[in-house]
């Protein structure tokens, strides 16, 4: 009867593997929510379970608890608020001239966390337990080496880093928590109820066997309890520094960017364009439209999507706010450059008829080694329309770019853009917030290389000092900053080019 009823937990379990495999493959795919390396990270980890659980040992070898831990990770990564995923069961290296400090990590040389990723706009580290509340203790014991020791190494952990710095640490525990150590992380380390509301239910579906019956239930998580530190206002560091502590006003301190001369910047405008498809000859004469058709020239679909967004004059800007101030306007979104192109483009306002009747050796002619690049382009516009992705994107939404961004765009729009292009241009930027150049201090202490390039770094850096997504394209860049670990907000769109429109 015992081996029946152990061979029974062991199905149990391995179905339980089954569907946490499931739905890691269900979850979003994409830069924008979790990366392909933690996703991989997840899979190994829920495969080497049911590996173990299918060997003919496993009967009579105590259950594996790891599945119960991973359950809970893809439950929270399974939440719609939760974006920018970019590392996952993985352990964070400390600095160690900050170890030296911290009495609780003098001896490590890293720190587990669970999620890296972005909530509610700002980057968080996620800590899960999937333990029952009764061997959850807050000092060492035979059985683990408490709580409180856990919560100091990694708050330790999050002072140290500098790229990867979290604006809180989130704790969950999936079972819930014994009121008295909830009250110990309150007092002791500020810890307050986050306050999302995560979803009762868990969509990783598994079977329970009762008897001879098998049914397939949702494991909940009604009992979770959910609480979030700042590690700024840890009170050993309240008490040793003066000066700030959060992401947000270290940005103030960033040196100022030199700004070149426009008619400095033309042979690398040139080289940008030319990588963004935007070969179009500047010597060419043509002639503006006309006011009366100015309706007309916009497109249909570009005016849907800008009066569906926030406006935000540039008369009426103030570059000096806050993101709590602005952020009154309604969410933000950053535009890097490559969407202010496929906003005002010519293959995203009706062009794509026009250019698909054009002679392919006209074509061929007018883009160079760029035709191939933005044929690709039409056939994606047709399948897609990216007015209709940028309509639900921008909804109610307040557009941001920073100074370095207007005036590239400007520049690429004088050299390259066609009158309804230039146009559409003219009315995009009225609409938008231009904001000064302030990347986020994480990201400013990223090393600059060819991947993570300074210009990129400022852009990205500057939505991420305002806790608002870029819009971009440039998935190279995504990716380069993923792989240091660092989560970051970001919306992809397909690139679009300016074709003289």
């Amino acid at each position: 009867m015992e081996e029946q009823r152990r061979a029974a937990q062991v199905e149990a379990a391995k179905q339980r593997c089954s569907s946490v495999i499931g739905a890691i493959q269900q979850l979003p795919r994409g830069s924008t929510y979790i990366t392909d390396s933690c996703r991989r990270t997840l899979l190994k980890s829920a495969r080497a379970e049911l590996a173990f659980l299918s060997r003919p040992s496993s009967s009579s070898s105590p259950l594996s608890v790891n599945i119960g831990h991973l359950e809970a990770v893809v439950y929270i990564l399974q939440q719609p608020f939760i974006t920018g995923v970019s590392r996952v069961c993985k352990s964070i290296p400390l600095l160690p001239s900050a170890t030296s400090n911290e009495h609780c990590c003098s001896s490590l040389k890293d720190i587990h966390v669970d999620i890296v990723c972005i909530l509610n706009r700002k980057p968080v580290w996620i800590l899960v337990s999937d333990r029952n509340p009764k061997y959850i203790s807050w000092n060492r014991c035979h059985r683990s080496k408490g709580l409180k020791i856990r919560v100091e190494q990694v708050l330790a952990a999050a002072r140290s880093t500098l790229c990867l710095r979290p604006s809180s640490v989130i704790l969950f525990f999936a079972n819930g928590l014994a009121d008295r150590v909830c009250e110990k992380l309150q007092d002791e380390f500020a810890a307050s109820k986050i306050g999302l509301e995560f979803s009762v239910s868990s969509s990783v579906a598994f079977e329970e066997t009762e008897g001879d019956w098998i049914n397939v239930i949702a494991r909940s998580y009604k009992d979770a309890c959910i609480l979030e530190i700042d590690p700024a206002v840890d009170k050993e560091v309240v008490s040793n520094t003066s000066c700030n502590c959060q992401g947000s006003s270290a940005d103030s301190s960033q040196p100022e960017l030199p700004v070149a001369k426009a008619e400095s910047q033309v042979h690398l405008l040139e080289e940008y364009a030319k990588k963004l498809g935007l070969s179009v000859l500047m010597a060419e004469v043509r002639s503006e439209p006309s006011k009366e058709n100015a309706d007309r020239n916009l497109g249909d679909t570009f005016c849907s999507v800008v009066l569906g967004m926030k406006q935000s004059s540039l008369n009426n800007q103030n570059s000096e706010s806050e993101p709590e101030n602005i952020s009154s306007e309604g969410d933000l979104v950053n535009f890097d450059t490559t969407a202010l192109i496929a906003f005002v483009s010519g293959i995203s306002n009706g062009g794509t008829k026009k250019l698909l009747a054009t002679p392919e050796s006209e074509l061929r002619q007018r883009f160079k080694g760029n035709y191939d690049f933005v044929l690709g382009q039409i056939k994606s516009e047709l399948e897609s329309p990216i007015h209709a992705q940028f309509g639900k994107i921008l909804c109610g939404k307040t557009g941001i770019i920073c100074e370095s961004i207007l005036m590239e765009f400007k520049e690429l729009v004088l050299m390259c853009g066609g009158p309804n292009e230039k146009l559409r241009a003219e009315k995009l930027i009225n609409c938008l917030r231009v904001v000064p150049d302030t990347p986020s201090e994480r990201m400013m202490n990223l090393p600059t290389t060819r991947k993570l390039a300074l210009k990129n770094k400022i852009v990205f850096g500057t939505g991420d000092h305002w806790h608002a997504p870029t819009l971009s394209a440039n998935m190279a860049f995504v990716r380069a900053v993923s792989q240091t670990g660092m989560s970051l907000y970001t919306i992809e769109h397909r690139p679009r080019a300016l074709t003289g429109d």
